[in-house]
């Protein structure tokens, strides 16, 4: 509860709105009741024999004549209604309301009769009543939105400053469900929390008030069903929330295998899984339909049950009020109108706190993540850098994921304008070296100099400016190519095409239907991983940054792509400082260092002539790869 509430408040901006929501809505809570009375005056259009004559069910000639002698005491031999009303409002059983209605009647409107007076009013509160409706549902509606928004906007701009190893824990359907389901549901129930612990407790405030301004002994009968309605309620609540968490941790599962299926269709279809993929999607849609079945059997029965309750109560206070009080007609219609409005919030109660217990559950997920710290952060004295002067300096770094160190006392330099080469087998940790660089993640011991500045005294945003990165697996965005080469910076398009010839992307570019402006499927789908390839080698030359980083840059190129973008590399030696993991070793050929890793340590450094003399791993591997540039 406490967490809907923080989202409504989080923005000042949104307090306005909030505001207004519940002072409309306590304005159509006032339109009501004064909407009740109103019939109640409308009925009330004089006395009736009884009440004015007698006490109970039986009337004498006695009765008769006593009172006659109260009401005509001028001897004229009739009464009026004028006289009937100052009689019955002098006599000590008449409730504050109706002296209140009588005055009106004797004193304010004497030349109008009181039912004209009463459709008059009741006219006047229905379009009150209208307007505020409207205006409480449009405020809540309008909060709820922005709400959501900002919570999304929120969310978003938090994700993006975790670290890695953040992403490595969440997987993107858990993620993307916090972020639209989990968001969409707060909103809803903000608009629930509003009118149970807002527009409720003053609904039933003040309609006990009137209540017992009617009646304070018939009111005692309303007290008789608060323990009747409160224990369902907080036994079913308690119901709902629990499945309300198992359902949203089935919904990030069922998200997660139908990304996984989508990312996946082409493996899929290869291995002819399809029955496989759609077994395990029936797995967790079938569960969600049952954990959905209980939720809605919960959310239904309450209603049900709070509704024999209530009306057992509006029995028992037609019974007490009619054999044992004998209330009048009129008075009891009101008090049971009021009943009516007092009980029907009561009723939406339960269905409303079942949707706050999701917004509860969702904003408890959604907070989670909120909650969650980056692990890498700037510290309060970092400075930025403007420029990449001397050398990067890797001093006896060790590095894990987990429990299972990755590196192990790396140390190594990379000067300005060299072309450094990291090789190594598979897993020997070379692409978790070049993350290292821009402080994708934080090691665990050693430091990593910038210019003789540890990487920890240096703001991120400056240090990956100076980057230029090539990941093996690049990312485009479902955007055009123009938008996926510049990424965010305002360039001429002659600097992105400039970038796009020395990436050799400009040649397949050109084919394009609309050449630059051609809008890419997500992921780049409708491109070669080749064509992809060379698109985000052109976004990492364009950026014009003074360190470029080539994780395998090449390895999904053809022979002829690979040799003119390492053409292109070469001629940028000596004017960008390049660190380059490559398979294929024909790639670095022009290194000025090649440091050879295994298993997480390094175990030699040196040109390439250097190392075919003197380390083995590297001539193994420069052998396998001459064979197999042989072979192609």
């Amino acid at each position: 509860m406490g967490l809907l509430f923080r989202a409504v408040i989080q923005a000042k901006r949104r307090f306005l709105w909030f505001f207004f929501a519940v002072f409309t809505l306590l304005g159509t809570n006032i339109a009501d009741q004064v909407e009740m009375v109103t019939i109640g005056m409308i009925m009330n259009n004089g006395a009736d024999f009884f009440s004015l004559f007698g006490n109970g069910e039986r009337v004498t000639r006695e009765d008769v004549d006593n009172v006659w002698k109260l009401l005509d005491k001028e001897d004229k031999n009739f009464v009026t209604k004028k006289d009937t009303t100052q009689y019955m409002s002098k006599r000590k059983k008449v409730n504050l309301i109706n002296k209140f209605l009588d005055r009106l009647k004797l004193v304010y409107i004497k030349n109008v009769s009181s039912f004209q007076v009463a459709i008059m009013m009741l006219l006047f509160v229905g379009i009150f009543k209208a307007v505020f409706l409207f205006y409480s549902r449009y405020c809540t509606q309008i909060l709820a939105i922005k709400v959501s928004r900002d919570l999304r906007q929120k969310y978003f701009r938090h994700i993006q400053s975790l670290s890695m190893d953040f992403y490595q824990k969440y997987n993107i359907g858990s993620l993307s469900t916090r972020v639209m389901v989990d968001s969409n549901q707060i909103a809803l129930s903000i608009n629930s929390m509003i009118i149970n612990y807002f527009q409720t407790p003053f609904k039933i405030l003040t309609t006990l008030s009137i209540c017992f301004i009617l009646s304070w002994k018939l009111s005692l009968v309303i007290f008789l069903a608060i323990p009747l309605i409160l224990i369902p309620i907080r036994i079913l609540t308690q119901r709902v929330r629990q499945i309300t968490r198992r359902l949203q941790r089935n919904q990030e599962k069922f998200a997660a295998v139908l990304i996984d299926f989508l990312s996946g269709i082409e493996t899929v279809k290869i291995f002819a899984m399809e029955k496989f993929t759609f077994r395990k999607y029936c797995e967790q849609n079938d569960y969600m339909e049952r954990l959905e079945s209980k939720t809605s059997r919960y959310d239904m029965l309450t209603r049900p049950i709070l509704h024999f309750v209530t009306m057992s109560c509006l029995v028992g206070v037609l019974f007490v009020g009619l054999y044992w009080m004998h209330v009048p007609l009129a008075d009891l219609i009101v008090f049971c109108g009021l009943l009516h409005l007092l009980y029907e919030p009561v009723k939406k109660f339960s269905e409303e706190n079942a949707n706050i217990q999701k917004g509860v559950v969702a904003a408890e997920r959604m907070f989670d993540v909120l909650s969650l710290k980056p692990k890498i952060t700037d510290s309060e004295d970092a400075i930025k850098v403007e420029d990449f002067n001397h050398s990067i300096i890797f001093d006896r770094v060790w590095f894990r994921y987990g429990n299972e160190w990755v590196l192990k006392d790396v140390s190594f330099t990379v000067k300005k304008g060299e072309t450094v080469a990291i090789v190594g087998t598979t897993g020997s940790g070379k692409s978790t070296i070049l993350s290292l660089i821009p402080r994708l993640y934080e090691i665990e011991r050693g430091h990593i100099f910038f210019d003789g500045i540890p990487l920890s005294h240096i703001t991120q945003e400056s240090l990956r400016e100076l980057l230029s990165f090539v990941p093996q697996s690049p990312f485009l965005f479902n955007e055009t190519v123009r938008t996926n080469i510049s990424f965010g910076l305002d360039l001429p398009f002659e600097e992105i095409k400039e970038a796009a010839i020395l990436a050799h992307a400009h040649e397949f570019i050109d084919e394009l239907p609309d050449k630059y402006d051609s809008v890419l499927a997500e992921g780049g789908k409708n491109l070669s991983v080749g064509q992809q390839q060379r698109v985000a080698i052109a976004r990492a030359l364009v950026k014009k940054a003074p360190i470029l980083i080539l994780d395998e840059a090449t390895s999904s190129l053809d022979a002829v792509s690979e040799q003119k973008i390492k053409q292109a590399i070469e001629h940028l030696h000596g004017k960008l400082t390049q660190i380059v993991v490559a398979h294929r070793l024909s790639t670095i050929e022009y290194a000025d260092k090649i440091i050879v890793i295994e298993k997480g340590r390094k175990i030699a450094e040196g040109t390439k002539e250097e190392l075919l003399q003197t380390c083995e791993t590297f001539n193994a591997m420069w052998s396998a790869s001459r064979l197999e540039l042989v072979k192609n």
